[in-house]
């Protein structure tokens, strides 16, 4: 007769280790932590001088991970060793050590949290939420940088072309990229699609790289997007027969959800070669719906409209670096739009410009790079800035600029080819211009001279 088999021992859960006399604590050294499983967010904040910040700081980091304004019971030990988030630095500027003197009625501070990815994963809602939430109605609190762990960098695609990928798309080989230029039709809105076509036409052949429409048109009744997509393309094919050229049309999508996947689809089956969203207005991760389609094979271009809305605020709001840079880079976006701070339109230091461009372009985990696209009130005569500051692969963004020349949009986009290529040459655009005729008229109606001081 056989033995009969004992039966298996069950597999005991393992305990997890006691905790630490400090695990549940609100509190941590910078070395305490470990930095690959937590976000680490770096605050602006300001508060009257009575206060104290670093007792009021732990208050912040419960409130935004694991607590509210009174104890609740089953926040217990265990859920904060896990969840809560911690003060890793609170640095005072000026940093007064021994007395406060009684002319300073606010003092101001750099404070940074570290928040358990835990509570995160690798989505921007929740990342938000957490980092700037509820502590965003708290004050002069801004949220300046969040340093983005690997366990949540690999949870996001980022760009699907990127930087290398536009050049692709263009036809463009590695050693001869200069930099490119992207023209806005205007008017901004309101016209036939015969008048967008005839100036899609002018630009692209006049050496427009890229055609957009402009953030204040999508899909409007009177003039629809896929309409727009199968004339522009018609147009696209007869610049290339005529001057060896590719043109990328970038469609505005945008619209309500999900109807903005339906434009989407819709222009990509027309034929659309590149698309466009008004990122921040759809949010961020709609956006990212679209780069992580892979039926929605075609670049993106993410505009900044609304961007100021979160940034321009010295002690309220976040950081242009991670509204203009980091945010839509974690989202797909292959060029981001961004405000030109050398004498453009929009009023933009020159430091933020440098911070936003380093944020799309420098290594970031293993995200591709996005090509910034300055834009706002260029012309001509700041190109070199752009060139200087940003280097060749870059994308410059113009509307008035070339369809207000005198001699029309196709002369205009020609007057910044020119521009573009005498930087690359290192002369002067004055000289360039006395062989350029284009160029020369844009720089009598523009000068020549820019706003940007180093």
């Amino acid at each position: 007769m056989a033995a009969k088999k004992k039966p298996a021992k069950k597999k005991e859960t393992p305990k997890p280790p006691p905790l630490g006399k400090y695990d549940a604590e609100p509190y941590a050294l910078p070395e305490g932590i470990d930095m690959e499983t937590h976000v680490i967010a770096t605050y602006y904040t300001a508060w009257p001088s009575e206060l104290d910040v670093e007792a009021l700081s732990p208050v912040l980091a419960i409130e935004q991970s694991t607590g509210t304004w009174l104890p609740c019971p089953d926040e217990t030990p265990e859920v904060r060793a896990k969840h809560v988030a911690k003060v890793i630095g609170v640095y005072e500027v000026p940093d007064f050590e021994w007395m406060v003197p009684g002319d300073v009625t606010e003092r101001q501070y750099v404070v940074q949290i570290a928040f358990p990815g835990v509570n995160i994963e690798s989505q921007i809602p929740m990342l938000l939420t957490a980092c700037l939430g509820n502590i965003s109605m708290g004050g002069k609190i801004k949220l300046l940088d969040m340093r983005m762990p690997k366990s949540l960098l690999d949870g996001f695609q980022g760009p699907r072309f990127g930087i290398d990928g536009v050049y692709k798309a263009l036809g463009i080989p590695k050693n001869k990229r200069r930099p490119l230029l992207n023209n806005m039709i205007k008017p901004c809105s309101g016209y036939p699609l015969e008048v967008g076509r005839r100036l899609f036409y002018e630009a692209a052949v006049g050496g427009c790289d890229i055609v957009k429409d402009d953030e204040l048109i999508a899909d409007m009744a009177y003039n629809r997007v896929v309409g727009r997509v199968k004339a522009y393309m018609k147009m696209e094919k007869r610049v290339f027969e005529e001057t060896g050229e590719h043109t990328l049309y970038t469609a505005n999508i945008t619209d309500r959800l999900p109807k903005m996947f339906d434009n989407a689809h819709a222009a990509v089956d027309a034929g659309a070669n590149a698309l466009m969203v008004n990122y921040i207005a759809v949010g961020p991760e709609a956006m990212r719906g679209l780069a992580e389609d892979s039926s929605i094979n075609v670049p993106i271009l993410a505009h900044m409209d609304c961007a100021g809305a979160l940034y321009m605020a010295p002690e309220y709001g976040m950081s242009s670096m991670l509204v203009l840079g980091k945010i839509p880079r974690l989202c797909g976006a292959d060029f981001v739009v961004i405000p030109f701070a050398m004498g453009g339109k929009a009023p933009y230091l020159p430091a933020r410009f440098r911070q936003v461009a380093r944020a799309l372009t420098y290594p970031f985990g293993d995200l591709k790079p996005t090509m910034p696209m300055p834009s706002g009130g260029i012309t001509p005569v700041n190109v070199p800035d752009v060139v200087r500051e940003l280097g060749n692969e870059v994308m410059i963004g113009s509307g008035g600029g070339i369809h207000a020349h005198p001699e029309g949009s196709k002369a205009g986009a020609r007057a910044f080819r020119q521009a573009i290529d005498a930087s690359m040459k290192g002369v002067s655009l004055e000289e360039a211009a006395k062989e350029n005729r284009e160029l020369g008229i844009s720089l009598g109606i523009w000068g020549v001279k820019t706003e940007f001081k180093t």
